[in-house]
């Protein structure tokens, strides 16, 4: 017996897999989703879910089992975050998305956010949004030696880095003080819009060239996965598209006579944070793991620590019940935290409705501030580190990233991939995948009195790909992503299909070569170790 009279654990008998099995199957038995005659070995194989691009999770994971070795933070391969010290002393970069073409509007709204907790910028640019020209405007009375701006203008991202560069050169703030990103991905625009890329690679290379002499903090790409995930791609597709976007700019830039170090400096990348919270957090820590196996080949391991931006998923949000979007956004939040993104942005409850008000904002905001301040999910780097299910899922999920990575490479790259169909044809069969699941949350559980909050129409609801009710029937695009948004009931959709067998709504709950003369190399699996206990 222990001191306050409880049995101590090792005074019961070892409970064994058989156990749990026979108990499982009685269950199963129970619920009709085994036969009578059906044997212990059937469990596992019944309880198994896959994900929709083919990552199988078993329903126990044990100490039994191999889990791969991660490292430690800030140092290779980065599996368990990019920074030595993580979000422990100054949390996340908690980064607020701004896109109404009012610049005094804006100005508001930024004002607001940087009040009340925001710490960057993340602006819409262009046709519809803001205004190149009111960047001034829209930025007045912003510190920017102390708030980072990203921006994103898509087929006008040199003339937004052109008025960028005037407004800082005339702000009286040092050029080293600058920091955010430009936000150039031309290969994301075309992937979005099935356009010709509106910005060609040597100008990408000039700009990057521009920031690294003379803007140590600036960036210049930003590797917009986020259009993948938007199309139907599943979370090992949208990391490879990630980094075969990724190695094409690469490529681009040691081509234009960048070192190789230099040009890893120069990216960061955008994902999408869903409310799969354990799919979300593998996602984020395999994108790591896979993105330092490119560093490692192009020999610059050290340089492998992926700038990582997490978004709060569009996909998932709906607008027949808006309200369940801030359930959404807060474990989509909360994921991306302890995931180790870098930077993190909730998605307004409202953005399907329109333009997001004040209160929607704050809410987005306070989301973040809450899990810091209170909850606490940045005081511990890398939380999930050591779960045996976490560890696997992770590793699993960066060796399917990586197999359709290399297969983008073999057809030529990420450009020829998009080109000729091979990203959208994919993409096509994984959304075709989930269209055969059935719903959850947004037809199951809305509330039938309620309406919608009225909102100031926004313009562009949806950019290209996107998976919304706004969508028509089907946006073909050969160029680019093809995706086919159906009717309203598909807008939020497991992120896992359900166990074999198991009927009702089990299951439904779970929401370079070439660069720096790389060869092609298959994914090398670290070795394995037991573990006896959690990290």
């Amino acid at each position: 017996m222990s001191s306050i009279g409880f049995p101590r654990a090792v005074d019961f008998p070892a409970a064994t897999a058989e156990q749990w099995r026979r108990a499982a199957l009685g269950v199963l038995q129970k619920t009709g989703a085994a036969g009578e005659h059906a044997t212990l070995d059937a469990v596992d194989e019944l309880l198994t879910t896959t994900s929709y691009d083919g990552v199988r999770s078993a329903p126990l994971h044990t100490r039994a089992e191999a889990v791969p070795e991660t490292g430690l933070p800030g140092l290779f391969p980065f599996t368990r975050g990019g920074r030595a010290s993580g979000s422990v002393v100054a949390g996340w970069d908690v980064r607020q998305w701004h896109a109404d073409p009012d610049p005094k509007l804006t100005n508001e709204a930024i004002r607001a956010d940087l009040e009340n907790g925001a710490t960057s910028l993340w602006l819409a640019l262009g046709e519809g949004a803001l205004a190149v020209e009111a960047l001034p405007e829209a930025l007045d009375g912003v510190y920017l030696d102390l708030v980072g701006v990203v921006l994103d203008a898509g087929g006008g991202a040199l003339a937004a880095a052109d008025a960028w560069f005037a407004l800082t050169e005339g702000s009286g703030v040092a050029a080293p003080e600058i920091s955010g990103n430009l936000g150039l991905d031309p290969l994301g625009w075309s992937a979005r819009t099935g356009d010709r890329p509106p910005v060609e690679l040597p100008a990408i290379a000039a700009l990057a060239r521009r920031c690294a002499a003379g803007y140590p903090r600036l960036r210049a790409v930003t590797v917009d996965a986020t259009v993948y995930h938007e199309a139907g791609g599943g979370d090992a597709q949208e990391l490879g598209c990630a980094v075969a976007a990724g190695v094409a700019y690469l490529r681009a830039l040691t081509d234009a006579g960048i070192d190789v170090a230099t040009a890893f400096g120069q990216l960061e990348f955008r994902y999408a944070a869903t409310a799969d919270q354990f799919g979300t957090i593998a996602k984020l820590r395999a994108a790591r793991r896979v993105w330092s196996r490119v560093a490692e080949l192009c020999g610059v391991p050290d340089a492998g620590a992926q700038r990582q931006h997490a978004v709060t998923s569009a996909a998932m949000m709906t607008a027949r019940d808006p309200w369940v979007n801030m359930l959404r956004g807060t474990l989509a939040c909360f994921a991306a935290g302890v995931g180790g993104a870098d930077a993190v942005t909730v998605r307004p409850f409202d953005e399907r409705l329109g333009l997001p008000d004040g209160f929607s904002r704050r809410i987005a905001r306070n989301t973040q501030a809450l899990l810091l301040e209170e909850a606490h999910v940045g005081r511990v780097v890398d939380p999930a580190g050591g779960s045996w299910y976490v560890e696997r899922l992770t590793e699993d999920t960066a060796q399917a990233a990586w197999d359709w990575f290399t297969e983008i490479e073999r057809a030529g790259g990420m450009a020829t991939a998009l080109a000729g169909g091979l990203v959208a044809d994919r993409l096509a069969q994984t959304w075709e995948r989930r269209a055969e699941g059935s719903p959850t949350g947004v037809t199951r559980s809305r509330a039938s009195a309620s309406s919608p909050p009225g909102r100031a129409p926004a313009p562009s609801a949806c950019r290209g790909g996107r998976r919304c009710a706004a969508w028509p029937a089907a946006a073909p695009l050969r160029g680019g992503v093809r995706a086919a948004a159906g009717p309203q009931r598909r807008v939020h959709r497991r992120d896992r299909q359900p166990a074999h067998g198991v009927p009702g709504d089990a299951g439904t709950g779970r929401g370079v070569h070439g660069a720096g003369h790389v060869r092609r190399e298959p994914f090398r699996r670290r070795r394995h170790r037991h573990r006896d206990r959690r990290r």
